[in-house]
């Protein structure tokens, strides 16, 4: 007797899951942080109380009551909408403002200056732990939909700063969320850059079609120098793009005879199948696709695109023969 049983998939994010150990660890964290924050709350509410007698309020617990409430509450709403994708980025202030109050008016009941650094201190825990959990929640949601934006690395600004705020503003212009494929972009408009110059002289500027220097402001002019060109499947009864009056010329011409057959986008495509079989989500990245199959940038992302989808379809399929009963014992011959 044989059992089928479904393989786990690997992580989206590249990160491995947590061991049930580490779990347990986070599940004590959660709590203890939580009931630490709570005991601040609650230790403020005698200070609180006695401001809000002082200002004339006939219910003076009222006041302390509904900011330690509107705390949590406004902080769970925060996370809420960081899970819907619909995050609001003044609704993240709100807990630390009403904390602030909450400081200052702990602050005001102390006597001397350390009991005024443990009377604010107290309050200060819960939105210190609300905004780690804020955060775990945002890189989480982010890495899943692939709308995060990652960041790039300190020693990068600090030893090129012009070129790399150069670089953070394509990124945010187009919509650029992956840091290695920002990276080949800016290597292939490099590169194109110092062919254009080659090509035109020191006023290439001026002698460059507009066309192509839009493409070369945007990142998406590859270089002449490129191995080869894919010839992707047409969209449908689309008509072909008109020639092109002034034609690139190619740097280096191949001998004849010796001209290397051009590979089409299926070809190219069936290759990556192969190539990246044992590649996990996280290493399927357009860089990686353009220096191992020897592909445009343009191409390597198509490929990338259509080999995502490829697996996210093999997914649902995946998901849905297991809950109609993929798992049954299969009776040997």
């Amino acid at each position: 007797m044989t059992t089928t049983t479904p393989t786990p998939e690997a992580p989206a994010s590249g990160v491995p899951p947590l061991t049930r150990p580490e779990m347990g660890l986070a599940g004590v964290g959660a709590l203890a942080a939580a009931g630490v924050g709570a005991l601040g709350l609650i230790s403020s509410f005698d200070a609180v109380s006695a401001a809000a007698a002082r200002w004339g309020f006939g219910e003076p617990w009222m006041l302390p009551v509904g900011i330690d409430v509107a705390i949590p509450v406004f902080t769970v709403a925060n996370l809420l909408l960081i899970r819907m994708d619909m995050a609001l980025a003044w609704v993240r202030f709100v807990p630390w403002v009403l904390t602030l109050v909450t400081c200052g008016l702990n602050v005001a009941a102390g006597h001397g200056m350390w009991a005024k650094v443990a009377h604010g201190t107290m309050p200060l825990l819960w939105v210190v732990f609300s905004e780690i959990g804020a955060h775990i929640y945002a890189v989480r949601i982010g890495a899943a939909t692939g709308r995060r934006m990652e960041k790039i690395r300190f020693s990068r600004w600090l030893l090129a700063f012009p070129s790399t705020f150069a670089l953070w503003r394509r990124m945010t212009l187009w919509e650029v969320t992956s840091y290695s494929e920002a990276l080949a972009r800016e290597k292939e408009r490099q590169l194109a850059r110092a062919d254009l110059r080659e090509r035109y002289g020191r006023t290439w500027r001026s002698k460059t079609p507009r066309r192509e220097r839009v493409m070369l402001r945007m990142g998406e002019l590859a270089p002449a120098t490129e191995k080869e060109t894919l010839e992707l499947p047409p969209a449908g009864n689309a008509p072909a793009p008109p020639a092109d009056p002034k034609p690139r010329p190619r740097r280096r011409t191949p001998a004849k005879g010796k001209t290397k057959p051009q590979r089409t986008f299926e070809d190219a495509l069936n290759a990556a199948r192969t190539v990246t079989a044992g590649w996990t989500d996280a290493e399927l990245t357009a860089d990686r696709l353009r220096t191992t199959l020897h592909v445009s940038q343009a191409n390597a992302r198509a490929l990338r695109d259509a080999l995502k989808s490829e697996r996210a379809d093999g997914r649902a399929l995946h998901l849905d023969g297991a809950a109609s009963g993929d798992g049954v014992e299969e009776s040997a011959a």
